[in-house]
């Protein structure tokens, strides 16, 4: 007979496969019909890259930040391991929609996507020190589909992700002030089973500068405050989905409301 746990650990360990290389990271920026290099930290060893408005980071296998309480108040956690500035920024209008396209992403990484943005203090995010970023959260997506068999996952935002050519849509919101901003994109991968700081976490940075007619300049919060070791949605077990009630919570603040 089928239980949650032989279910669970017998799933746990086929998707325990793919190795950390096979996550991805931001490989492209499209914004307003312009095409921007997306920072590779696969390449680092082998010889220097274009410069971007992505921001470097040292997970030179992909692999991720992990949900321990150490590492969620560790600067990794803001834009990656060990992450520099983007030397570049670009251009972009309050109101349109950028698209960020990840290099891969395994269909076993069950998980939320997450947008969030920070002001960047004298207008220039190329040199801000990132603990002094404050972020606030302007989109996210978590489950689209509850599971329906015996350690069915269900369909989630980082699925879509993938089924959509790993591309992911991004809106600057219309009411946002003109200026410096660093976006933080994140996946959260679910896979690990629920397990205290098992959970992996995939923050990516890119610099913007926005332009338009807005006034809201809503208040953030540094990224090492965002999340918790016990949020529930850290600790959420994909793979006993269907015999749960409850809906999955997205860690973080609530979505800004201008």
């Amino acid at each position: 007979m089928l239980t949650k746990s032989t279910v669970g650990a017998g799933l746990l360990a086929l998707i325990s496969a793919p190795t950390a290389s096979a996550h991805g990271h931001i490989s492209e920026v499209l914004i307003e019909d312009e095409s921007y290099y997306g920072h590779d930290p696969t390449r680092v060893p082998w010889g220097p890259q274009p410069d971007s408005i992505t921001w470097t980071n040292g997970a030179s296998d992909n692999g991720p930040v992990l949900s321990t309480a150490a590492d969620l108040a560790s600067p990794d956690i803001i834009c990656h391991l060990n992450a520099t500035n983007g030397v570049l920024t670009a251009p972009v209008s309050a109101g349109s929609t950028i698209t960020l396209r990840w290099s891969d992403w395994p269909e076993t990484h069950w998980g939320p996507v997450l947008d969030y943005m920070a002001r960047c203090p004298n207008d220039d995010c190329t040199n801000v020190d990132k603990s002094m970023l404050e972020f606030f959260k302007i989109a996210e997506l978590g489950q689209i589909s509850r599971g329906t068999i015996p350690g069915s996952p269900g369909y989630w935002a980082n699925n879509q992700l993938r089924d959509d050519n790993f591309s992911w849509d991004v809106t600057i919101p219309q009411q946002l002030a003109p200026g410096s901003y660093v976006m933080r994109h994140e996946i959260i991968a679910l896979h690990p089973g629920g397990a205290e700081g098992s959970t992996q976490m995939y923050p990516q940075c890119i610099n913007l500068v926005v332009s338009g007619n807005g006034t809201a300049q809503p208040q953030g919060i540094p990224a090492t405050e965002l999340y918790s070791s016990t949020d529930p949605g850290l600790l959420h077990n994909v793979f006993v989905d269907e015999w749960s009630d409850a809906e999955y919570i997205i860690p973080g603040p609530a979505v800004i409301q201008f």
